[in-house]
């Protein structure tokens, strides 16, 4: 008999697997879903990442053989925890306090994630901040039984490119794909909403859903705002558009709550802003699209146009999206470094399985198994679930990845633009001017706001603490802190990572 322990997720392609496993149509969604997941693992056993599309993460208990056997999806779009005890138990799931409230938890700080943090802004690999507890990795299965606990990984990204397409043929091949993404991505009972910024990725997916209403973030500063560009948008689509307008006050409220949530410190400033966004959209609407996954894909950030001129020297520095703090920096404000313990090796072994490959290839892959994972995805997940909102994200998914995996580099990016080839696609249904749009990214005016001492008394009270001597040079981040007040507004995000790794940090440990 197989049991189900824990399950969090969405399976997409429910209808085809009812019918080849045998199981009704018609059953509601959790009856529906812990069945597939029962026979499925019965049908295929450990294989049985290999049918699933989807997002998903699970652990599944096989009472004849006992043993426990957990599965992450294969771009980690759900989070999964493990911990063994001092007595040889293993405590799962799909958050880490249920781990934390178990019988054999004991909470220590695994102090040396910092160091990583400090560079990245998020939790990168398997480790996290709390000592033993370790990450099921993207792609990745666990099997327990007898007190051994065995790892395996199931899928990794691979690339092939195919030079035989035109570009034309490549959007028609996404663009087709998506439909189908879009067919299977909820039932006809259900209703959802879609979240909406200025960007083609967002714009697409609402143009090819069925929701009546866009959702999107805005400020009064109109340097930052783009939720002028996202009500155009719906307009031309017909829709509905619901504004929520972000001021100083509820951004810097609700960060402990984020923390808190998160269960990680995160040093992405938008994941405040989605949290803020979810908790709206909530008040009218349970299911809502987003269009995170096409930027790693598709060739989305302006950083890949310079890959070319990185070339083997990627291998040197490139460890994903973000790169706060150099490791000379790290040294000077951290009382407690260790030398040997650096971001760049976490990525060594991508950078061994994309040998060969082009230099935008490498810098997509290391963003599709390191950044999406720690950043990207965690911040949907654990903020969407807080405020009891689900969303599903149509562009990952690994048959939209199969498309990207085959497509040359040069319908990703080139020099006047990127995501060329989804850009393309996304032209069938929007109009240029916005499928073409240059690419904004996810800005928050907190860059102003740390400076400003109406807000930010928190920051400089926690930047004095008891607790920050623990971990920093007083000094010496209070120097980063003046150096941005007075001037160099580069340095906020090393402020923004310090403060809520604090925040988080007081969350678990000084007030828990």
């Amino acid at each position: 008999m197989i049991e189900i322990k824990d399950y969090r997720g969405h399976i997409r392609n429910h209808e085809a697997l009812c019918d080849e496993l045998g199981i009704p149509q018609g059953l509601g969604r959790e009856e529906r879903e812990n069945r597939i997941l029962t026979a499925a693992y019965e049908r295929w056993g450990t294989e049985i990442g290999d049918h699933l599309y989807g997002m998903f993460a699970f652990a599944l208990y096989d009472t004849e053989e006992q043993k426990l056997f957990c599965l992450r999806d294969q771009f980690g779009t759900k989070p999964f925890y493990y911990y063994l005890t001092e007595d040889g138990e293993l405590l799962y799931g799909t958050n880490i306090r249920s781990i934390i409230s178990q019988k054999g938890f004991k909470k220590e700080l695994n102090e040396k994630m910092l160091q990583i943090y400090l560079t990245l802004t998020y939790v990168a690999g398997e480790d996290t901040f709390f000592k033993g507890v370790k990450k099921l990795m993207p792609g990745h299965y666990l099997e327990f039984r007898n007190g051994e606990l065995k790892l395996t990984r199931y899928w990794k990204p691979e690339f092939h490119p195919d030079e035989s397409k035109s570009l034309e043929d490549w959007a028609d091949e996404i663009h087709t794909t998506l439909q189908q993404m879009m067919r299977e991505v909820k039932t006809p009972d259900e209703t959802a909403e879609s979240f909406l910024s200025g960007g083609v990725d967002s714009s697409y997916v609402l143009a090819m859903s069925d929701a009546k209403c866009a959702d999107s973030c805005g400020y009064d500063d109109e340097r930052f705002d783009e939720s002028p560009l996202a009500a155009k948008t719906a307009e031309l689509l017909g829709v509905e558009f619901s504004r929520c307008r972000i001021t100083p006050e509820m951004y810097f409220d609700i960060v402990p709550y984020v923390m808190y949530n998160m269960e990680q410190p995160l040093g992405d400033a938008s994941a405040i802003v989605f949290a803020i966004g979810c908790r709206e959209t909530a008040k009218h609407t349970k299911l809502c699209y987003s269009g995170e996954g096409s930027d790693e894909f598709f060739g989305g950030y302006n950083m890949y146009r310079n890959a070319e001129r990185y070339g083997e020297n990627l291998k040197t520095f490139y460890v994903g999206n973000t790169n706060i703090m150099k490791e000379e920096e790290k040294q000077r404000i951290l009382k407690h470094y260790d030398p040997d313990y650096k971001p760049i090796d976490l990525v060594k072994y991508i950078y061994d399985e994309t040998e060969g490959l082009d230099p935008l290839t490498k810098m997509s892959d290391v963003d599709i198994q390191i950044w999406l994972e720690g950043d990207i995805y965690l911040n949907v997940d654990k903020m969407s679930t807080a405020a009891g909102l689900e969303i599903r994200m149509p562009l990952t998914d690994r048959r939209i990845f199969d498309i990207a995996s085959r497509l040359p580099s040069k319908f990703k990016v080139n020099e006047e633009q990127n995501k060329v080839a989804f850009r393309t696609a996304a032209a069938k249904v929007l109009p240029e001017e916005i499928a073409f749009r240059k690419k904004l990214g996810f800005v928050v005016p907190i860059r102003y706001w740390l400076a400003d001492e109406r807000y930010n008394s928190d920051v400089r009270e926690k930047f004095k603490s008891d607790y920050a001597a623990k971990f920093f040079d007083l000094d010496a981040i209070g120097a980063i802190y003046d150096e941005y007040v007075g001037g160099n507004s580069d340095s906020w995000r090393k402020i923004w990572t310090i403060y809520t790794f604090l925040v988080w940090y007081e969350e678990y440990f000084i007030k828990r």
